[in-house]
């Protein structure tokens, strides 16, 4: 599995959002950030609490100049059910993220051990990619419990954005 690195242009993704419409990476480009947030399916209960919290400080970032994304590998259906469901109206949910974009991103990949998970789903990461499409943060998981604590990143962001601090992890 290959990794994307730090201060290199971000992979490229581009998806469909439930409710329609297209979303592009950097387009429109953020203020300062973009943060993707992988997430495991509509199936995942952890994925709804996480989104949910993610869902609740949304004004923080946003304040912040960044703009935000849900990303499964899900299909129209199952995206359509997770807004619907899990309250997420004013969170964009990008859905059909495919096996070649999540392992781009260097996202593991888990095969379903139920009926309810889709058949191969990516595991959770969370990325800030900076306005000029290169990648500041990454955090990857290969357990659904096991992902940054979004109020405690959202506190960071005055202390990035103040002092210019640098994309860490860039040697290998």
């Amino acid at each position: 599995m290959s990794r994307p690195m730090p201060d290199t242009p971000a992979p490229a993704l581009s998806l469909p959002l439930s409710g329609g419409g297209t979303w592009t990476l950097n387009d429109p480009k953020p203020e300062h950030f973009t943060m993707v947030v992988f997430y495991r399916g509509y199936h995942c209960p952890v994925c709804k609490s996480y989104l949910q919290a993610l869902k609740a400080v949304l004004p923080k970032y946003r304040d912040a100049g960044f703009d935000v994304i849900a990303v499964s590998m899900d299909d129209a259906e199952r995206a359509a059910k997770t807004v619907s469901e899990w309250d997420l109206d004013g969170l964009p949910v990008g859905y059909g993220l495919t096996r070649a974009q999540a392992e781009a991103w260097g996202l593991y990949l888990t095969q379903a051990i139920r009926d309810t998970e889709s058949a191969v789903f990516s595991e959770p990461g969370l990325f800030w990619v900076r306005a000029d499409g290169r990648l500041y943060m990454a955090a990857v998981a290969n357990m659904p419990w096991a992902r940054p604590d979004l109020e405690f990143l959202a506190s960071k962001i005055p202390f990035v954005l103040q002092n210019g601090y640098p994309a860490r992890g860039t040697v290998s």
